[in-house]
């Protein structure tokens, strides 16, 4: 008996009618590890707002359905945070937040972007191993953070 074929998962830039996929994977895992706080729910029902500012959300696609996503927030010229990476439950450890980081890197350096870094708590481990492997470091963070779990500041330094 053959082996149904894996669906080919590609990586899209926004579209408003993935606007609730990238809602509905974030709050998934927010729920799952911690809470969803007043900024959370602000930037994910405005997408459109990150279009606007200058940044970008990423989706993986998989026939018709969104398996994951990720943003950079655009805070001031050419410095973005990448924020809201999700991928849906059954489909991590496949690889998937790579080709979330690869897309995001590559966009970020188009774009000529200057300072690109990111905010997360020290529990989510694996995500924090993806972040390094991708050249991000541990530093201190250098302003008042708006996420109350946030206790874990990285910079890309390629």
């Amino acid at each position: 008996m053959n082996s149904p074929k894996r669906m080919k998962i590609t990586v899209s830039t926004h579209q408003n009618k993935w606007a609730p996929a990238f809602k509905s994977l974030n709050l998934a895992w927010l729920k799952k590890y911690f809470w969803v706080e007043p900024i959370d729910e602000i930037v994910l029902s405005q997408p459109n707002k990150i279009i606007e500012a200058g940044g970008q959300i990423f989706y993986l696609i998989q026939g018709d359905d969104v398996i994951g996503c990720c943003a950079l927030k655009q805070h001031e010229r050419g410095v973005f945070e990448l924020t809201k990476m999700a991928v849906d439950e059954a489909q991590q450890s496949m690889g998937l937040g790579h080709a979330l980081m690869e897309k995001g890197i590559e966009w970020f350096k188009q774009v000529h972007g200057t300072k690109l870094y990111l905010e997360t708590n020290s529990k989510l481990k694996p995500a924090i191993h993806l972040y390094q492997k991708f050249g991000f470091v541990a530093m201190p963070c250098p302003f008042d953070t708006d996420y109350q779990r946030a206790d874990y500041y990285m910079e890309w330094r390629p």
